[in-house]
C-alpha cells in the first residue's frame, strides 16, 4: 500500500492544480475532464485532460498547455521538476461529473460501483438516461440498471467498434 501521507500530499496538490486549471479553462473555453499524476515523484508527470463541445483540437490543447504552465510556474504548487501533458479525454474517457453522464446519454459505459447493487459492482451498458442523481443503463442482457452517482468509483465511455 502506498504512503498516506503522500497520498494526502498528492490529493492536495492535484486540488490546487485544479483550481489554478480550472481559471485558465474558463479564459480558453474548454473543461477539465480529469487531472492525473503519473511516474515517480522526483519528476512526476501531471496531466490534465480538457474537452468542449465538439472537441478540443491540438491547437486548444498547445494554447491551454502554455497558459497552464505560465500559471503553474508562478504559483509553483510542484516543488520538484515535473512534465505536463495536456490532451483531450479520448474515446474511453472517464466520466466523473453528472453532466458527463448527462453528456453520454446514448453511449456504452462501463461502471464500477462503491458497493453492490444487485449484487453487482461492475455494469456495462448504454446510458439510456440520467434522473435527477441517478444514472440508467441499459445492459447487453436488456436490463435497465439504476446507479446512484454517489455509488459510482469509476467510470468512462467503451470504446464501440461497427
Amino acid at each position: 500500500m502506498g504512503n498516506p501521507t503522500l497520498l494526502f500530499y498528492m490529493d492536495d496538490i492535484k486540488g490546487i492544480i485544479s483550481g489554478l486549471a480550472g481559471s485558465v479553462a474558463t479564459q480558453y473555453g474548454v473543461d477539465i475532464v480529469d487531472i492525473e499524476f503519473v511516474g515517480s515523484m522526483r519528476r512526476p508527470t501531471v496531466r490534465i485532460f480538457i474537452d468542449k463541445t465538439g472537441g478540443v483540437t491540438l491547437e486548444d490543447c498547445e494554447r491551454f498547455s502554455r497558459a497552464v504552465s505560465a500559471v503553474l510556474d508562478v504559483e509553483d504548487p510542484i516543488r520538484s521538476p515535473y512534465v505536463l501533458e495536456v490532451s483531450s479525454p479520448g474515446l474511453d474517457r472517464p466520466l466523473k461529473r453528472l453532466r458527463d453522464f448527462q453528456a453520454s446519454i446514448g453511449k456504452l459505459a462501463r461502471i464500477v460501483t462503491k458497493e453492490s447493487i444487485e449484487r453487482q459492482n461492475f455494469f456495462v451498458g448504454r446510458i439510456t438516461e440520467v434522473r435527477g442523481n441517478v444514472i440508467v443503463l441499459m445492459t447487453k442482457e436488456d436490463s435497465l440498471k439504476e446507479i446512484p452517482f454517489a455509488q459510482v468509483s469509476k467510470a468512462r465511455l467503451e470504446i464501440e467498434l461497427k
